[in-house]
């Protein structure tokens, strides 16, 4: 995906010219492999680092076409969103300082990108998902301007039928429709990459799909998404929802989606994965390729098998295998896409060591994998540990049930150790980097649970928007300070220092947790409910979740009085309520909307999406902002 002159395969003509490059390409990898001439004995890792940039209020800033263009540097490359930006390290040879020179470069790289992104207001931040995130965002002018990306967009999207769903069940449960490809552009990663010999492929692709899991378990760092908690590793289940182009007649017959785990076991050639995702997805895709690859190999010379280079960065698989060129000599990676960025570079490193040191160890081991563990508990696993991250129980070899934690500790570390040790990489690397992610095991405190412990701290901020952006804000602080994730304290409410920025807009400010009733429901049940939960105002819906009324303790007060007068039979809410109340938007300011509640006459407004609720802003809400606003800082002045 890293090509600028593609083109979507919508004529007919071009699919079928790109097609036969394809193939053709599969045919000349296959004969490079048959004679040896794919490179083999060397151990080369790689990483690409993705990462969200955010404004001054934590949310997302659309400044990443401007920070690469100032940056002018050809390891930095956009990505899908404007609030994106990726960095690939080049490739190094494994062993030696190998780890420690990747950490030392990444904070480098990082040290100049906050310095550029500064330059245009912004900062960066590295985690999984941005917890500031609102499907808002999400709009076709968050896209980078590139012609394949929107190509990519328009074709997917056709594809999908209009548009993307997608329903996850974590702590909290999210359903929702987009009609655009950018819910992929919500997760970002550190992509680790381990150079393998064609003979060992095999082998070392299993080991590898394997291995994830506990990886994984152990890494999760995105574990809220547009203000639900999901799961540990929310990455996985969104990336594979958000590009989900099959049809119901295809999800029925369990045709696989474009990001998978995978089906099953390679067994003799990663021609077996290049040759299955050429035959179950359609090219989405094309480009110019002048010459066969046939034709550049008969000649003694390489080809770069741009067609296949393509097609597989439109497949995104969780071990991807990937090919390229070193120094004019072709290799094969195998690419793991599952960990998410941050908390810092530190733990990223640390994730990536602690994978490598597993990959050579297990390298070493003569026994084959598929023997003592079936493919579907591998991916049973996988997701597992991306659902319940340390908290996962996992079946692993022969069968054994074990749990992500004791399974790290007791059995993986060691092994991992052994594995960098056997690599040449020195003592105080291998501590380094191993003692952090035992320290993180131990504590049970991965990215995720951090976040998910910050945001039960943080619940005196009655609103969801304004304890995620206080959480983003703790992120930066703590990241910046570079100590690993299990050292971080929590988020505190003295994250958000500057309460005007938090309440620009009535989405920042609305309670979301609602407390409805339905326009059949009595309207004694509407009474206790208020009495209850001590609330004064309740919107009404039907049962597709549009707004159909409202209630405020006054329209209750007259009808229990008439009751009590001896004012007939109990009614249902329909016959009381207001059947056109005045509404907000997510989007309206709050200043309009505190000018509405004055014009109007009333205390709340119901918040809407068309013709959905989506919560509700009264005149409690603003008095809590004001109260805010004038409270003194540490030096002694006001916000307002």
């Amino acid at each position: 995906m890293g090509r600028h002159d593609v083109e979507g395969s919508t004529n007919d003509h071009e699919r079928r010219r790109f097609a036969r490059a394809l193939l053709d390409d599969l045919e000349a990898l296959d004969r490079m492999c048959a004679d040896g001439l794919i490179e083999s004995g060397v151990r080369r890792v790689g990483a690409e680092q993705e990462m969200f940039f955010v404004d001054r209020t934590q949310g997302p800033a659309l400044v990443g076409q401007k920070v690469l263009e100032r940056l002018g540097d050809p390891l930095f490359t956009t990505e899908l969103g404007l609030f994106n930006l990726e960095l690939n390290l080049p490739p190094c040879t494994f062993g030696d300082t190998c780890l420690s020179d990747t950490e030392a470069k990444l904070d480098a790289a990082l040290e100049r990108i906050r310095e550029t992104a500064a330059e245009v207001d912004a900062d960066v931040l590295l985690v999984g998902i941005l917890p500031t995130l609102a499907q808002t965002d999400l709009g076709l002018d968050a896209m980078a301007p590139l012609p394949r990306y929107r190509e990519l967009n328009d074709l997917l999207t056709t594809l999908a039928g209009g548009s993307f769903r997608t329903l996850i069940k974590g702590l909290d449960e999210l359903q929702v429709s987009h009609d655009n490809v950018l819910l992929e552009a919500c997760a970002t990663s550190f992509q680790a990459h381990f150079q393998v010999g064609p003979e060992e492929f095999p082998r070392l692709y299993n080991l590898a799909q394997v291995v994830s899991a506990p990886v994984l378990a152990g890494a999760g760092n995105a574990p809220i998404l547009l203000g639900h908690r999901l799961w540990h590793e929310t990455r996985i289940a969104l990336f594979e929802q958000s590009l989900d182009t099959r049809s119901e007649a295809h999800k029925a017959r369990g045709i696989r989606q474009r990001v998978s785990f995978g089906d099953r076991w390679v067994r003799e050639s990663v021609l077996e994965i290049f040759r299955e995702d050429v035959a179950h997805f359609r090219i989405l895709l094309t480009a110019d390729v002048h010459e066969s690859s046939l034709e550049v190999l008969a000649r003694g010379e390489i080809p770069q098998l741009h067609a296949l280079c393509l097609h597989n960065g439109t497949v995104y698989r969780w071990t991807r295998p990937c090919y390229g060129l070193v120094d004019g000599r072709p290799h094969l990676r195998i690419e793991l896409r599952s960990l998410p960025a941050g908390p810092t570079v530190l733990d990223q490193v640390a994730n990536a060591a602690f994978y490598f040191g597993l990959m050579v160890s297990l390298a070493d081991d003569p026994g084959d994998v598929t023997t003592v563990m079936s493919f579907d508990d591998a991916k049973e696993n996988f997701l597992a540990g991306a659902r319940y991250g340390l908290k996962a129980q996992f079946r692993w070899f022969d069968g054994e049930t074990i749990s992500a934690r004791s399974l790290i500790l007791e059995r993986l570390l060691p092994l991992a150790h052994a594995g960098l040790e056997s690599a040449g990489i020195p003592a105080a690397d291998r501590d380094r980097y191993l003692s952090v992610v035992e320290a993180r095991v131990r504590s049970g405190q991965t990215g995720a649970q951090w976040a998910l412990d910050s945001l039960s701290a943080l619940e005196g901020l009655k609103s969801r928007d304004a304890q995620c952006r206080a959480l983003t804000q703790a992120m930066l602080t703590r990241q910046r300070a570079g100590r690993p994730v299990h050292e971080w304290t929590l988020a505190t409410e003295a994250e958000l220092t500057d309460w005007r920025e938090h309440c620009r807009t009535v989405g920042q400010i609305m309670t979301t947790d609602l407390f409805t009733v339905h326009p059949e429901d009595l309207v004694d049940v509407a009474a206790s409910l208020m009495e209850w939960e001590h609330i004064r105002h309740v919107p009404v819906e039907d049962s597709d979740g549009k707004l159909v009324g409202f209630l405020t303790h006054r329209m209750l007060f007259r009808y229990l009085a008439h009751r009590q007068a001896g004012g007939g039979e109990p009614a249902a809410v329909r016959e009381i309520m207001h059947p056109d109340p005045v509404t907000t938007t997510p989007e309206t300011s709050c200043l309009e909307a505190l000018q509405l509640l004055r014009d109007r006459r009333v205390s709340g407004l119901p918040v809407v999406r068309g013709d959905r609720l989506v919560g509700i802003i009264t005149e409690r809400d603003f008095l809590s902002i004001t109260v805010r606003l004038l409270e003194p800082d540490s030096s002694g002045a006001t916000t307002a």
